[in-house]
């Protein structure tokens, strides 16, 4: 059976921060929902170009902070903004989800914003993410909910799908795949993660016009590569 491929992280990096501004409430949820202490060692799962990772380094400076990604594109672009800020409480570290390099129990918190669907591997992802969290530490995860709520990708995904040969399409499935009710609760309990708590949250994006909404999808490249392989006609 043929798979969707996924977006190449690597490429997209430097364009990838178009899109934090419109995510950075699911940030905010995460970094609220973690009592961070000083002397604290957190541990940012897929953090991308580096949120929520560096806003939790500028607030809490006396924690040590250490993001990692599967993407060397995202982890320059993470390590950059390190640099520019001379933030000394914060490092990234190019490393995939299910490889992670640490010894167990590394971190007081771990936190994982939009990637555990993302892994290549998700259970063993999270079994990674549960082995170096300290016994009684804190953890916190956000994933994209069923696909009909995905409605950026579920309207293109829907209008192209007849006109696209299935790798040409986004990866819909696999982005929404722990959205059904008691996917990502099954998946934390076999991972090994206990006293866990799942809301839903809906959040939307916001642009002061659709030309602006397009620039971004187009400059982004996120919904662009099944645009760029329709048939010219």
């Amino acid at each position: 059976m043929a798979t969707q491929n996924q977006p190449d992280w690597d490429t997209l990096a430097e364009k990838f921060d178009l899109w934090l501004p419109q995510i950075a409430p699911v940030g905010e949820a995460l970094l609220a929902a973690l009592q961070i202490a000083p002397g604290d060692k957190v541990l940012d799962v897929a953090s991308g170009t580096g949120e929520p990772a560096l806003s939790l380094a500028r607030r809490h400076p006396h924690a040590r902070i250490t993001g990692t990604d599967a993407a060397p594109g995202m982890v320059r672009a993470a390590q950059n903004k390190v640099k520019a800020e001379r933030l000394n409480n914060i490092e990234f570290i190019a490393m995939p989800a299910e490889q992670l390099e640490f010894e167990d129990a590394s971190f007081d918190k771990v936190l994982c914003r939009f990637g555990v669907m993302l892994f290549e591997d998700p259970l063993r992802g999270l079994k990674e993410m549960q082995r170096v969290l300290k016994p009684g530490g804190q953890y916190a995860l956000a994933v994209w909910s069923t696909a009909e709520n995905m409605t950026t990708m579920y309207w293109a995904y829907q209008v192209f799908k007849d006109r696209l040969r299935e790798e040409d399409q986004p990866a819909l499935a696999k982005v929404t795949s722990l959205g059904e009710a008691g996917a990502l609760e099954s998946l934390l309990e076999e991972a090994g993660f206990k006293h866990h708590s799942i809301e839903r949250k809906q959040f939307d994006y916001q642009f002061s016009s659709f030309e602006e909404y397009w620039d971004t999808i187009e400059a982004s490249d996120i919904m662009k590569q099944q645009f760029d392989a329709l048939p010219a006609e």
